[in-house]
């Protein structure tokens, strides 16, 4: 089987000009575009990180973008472990970043 280049004009999916959105990620405003993941969004935004491991405090972002690691848990609207590579950004979402859990006494 061969690739080959669709002209734009035959396009079957006939892309439309991008809808502006904007998350809100650890209380600051993040644009991004209607059908982004969560995922998407930050790392357009130059975000690649955005949870912590809770042993030793590594970093984690995207890793395999498929949903299967869960290397990129955030809180999404007050959900906790909400995967981000799979989740689409809604306007007005409130994305917090996981680390490790408080330690109360």
């Amino acid at each position: 089987m061969t690739s080959r280049r669709m002209p734009v004009d035959r396009d079957p999916v006939e892309p439309g000009p991008d809808r502006p959105l904007t998350i809100l990620v650890d209380g600051e405003p993040v644009a991004g575009t209607v059908g982004q993941t969560i995922a998407g969004v930050l790392l357009a935004a130059g975000r690649r990180e955005w949870r912590t491991t809770s042993a030793g405090g590594a970093p984690r972002g995207v890793f395999c973008g498929i949903g299967v690691c869960f290397d990129c848990l955030v809180d999404v609207n007050g959900l906790r472990d909400v995967r981000a590579c799979l989740r689409r950004a809604r306007d007005g979402d409130v994305v917090v970043r996981q680390g490790e859990p408080e330690v109360v006494a």
